[in-house]
């Protein structure tokens, strides 16, 4: 489409403003790159202005960078996830270095798993920033897992509840688990925006009464799935963050909680 002319583009502005879109100028550019003509603009932006996640509209968000291919109705990845990937990064960066300096020739590559992966893009980012690198993932939505297969060509992705799909060779190989499990408080979910509420799947946010239910269950099975010395990372919040420590550490990891002011992000890290 060619680019809109000043007022057009003002009056787009206004209007995804007044909708309450915070981020108007942006949006309102990346409406006009994702439409064809006028009219679909028009159409795209009709929807935006009646509460369509702007990403479901394009078809894609925005994640360390990079592009995440996305779809109507599943859950889009929070800029805060970042962190998470961050910290898995760094830790399968100590992985690679170990294993390389033990090392024999014809020896397997680094596993990672992220799990309750959505679009996978965690995995999908590890997998770019290490070449090699062996990525799985797994989720149990449907529409997400069909999005994460587009973001993660390279690697494995699963659908079934946690561990399930799995195949039985990754037992005790795994270095790295990732995952942002649903961590909402079922009781909180009807204050989420409606972004969230109304188009994204309730597996995806909802984690039970405290919001912690999934974590558990991840705790629970993750260390048969790790190998020795291996790491779990789990996204939650600041006020969780030290019950989900204590869950960790109640299923024999060591585990510390870490924290990014700039993205207010929380991540528990626990070591097997």
């Amino acid at each position: 489409m060619q680019p809109l002319t000043d007022d057009r583009l003002d009056e787009l502005v206004s209007r995804l403003r007044a909708a309450g879109c915070v981020f108007a100028e942006d949006e309102a550019a990346v409406l006009a790159e994702a439409a064809a003509n006028e009219s679909e603009l028009a159409a795209l932006a009709a929807r935006r202005v009646a509460g369509d996640p702007l990403e479901h509209l394009v078809g894609w968000a925005v994640f360390g960078g990079r592009r995440m291919a996305v779809a109507p109705g599943v859950f889009v990845p929070r800029r805060r996830t970042e962190y998470l990937a961050r910290r898995a990064a760094k830790e399968v960066r100590r992985a690679v270095a170990g294993t390389a300096a033990g090392r024999a020739p014809g020896d397997a590559a680094v596993v990672v798993l992220e799990l309750c992966c959505g679009v996978a893009a965690v995995g999908a980012t590890l997998a770019a920033d290490f070449p090699g690198l062996e990525v799985h993932a797994a989720d149990i939505d449907p529409a997400a897992v069909a999005c994460a297969r587009r973001n993660l060509p390279g690697g494995r992705v699963y659908c079934g509840d946690l561990f399930e799909p799995l195949p039985p060779r990754l037992r005790g190989r795994i270095a790295v688990i990732a995952a942002n499990a649903p961590y909402v408080p079922t009781g909180e979910i009807p204050y989420m925006p409606p972004e969230a509420r109304l188009h994204e799947p309730d597996v995806a946010l909802n984690g039970g009464p405290d919001g912690l239910d999934i974590q558990r269950r991840v705790a629970g099975q993750a260390r048969a799935w790790l190998a020795p010395g291996g790491v779990l990372l789990l996204e939650t919040s600041v006020r969780q963050g030290p019950e989900s420590r204590r869950i960790l550490q109640s299923h024999g990891f060591a585990a510390r909680i870490r924290h990014s002011s700039r993205l207010e992000a929380t991540v528990v890290i626990g070591r097997s």
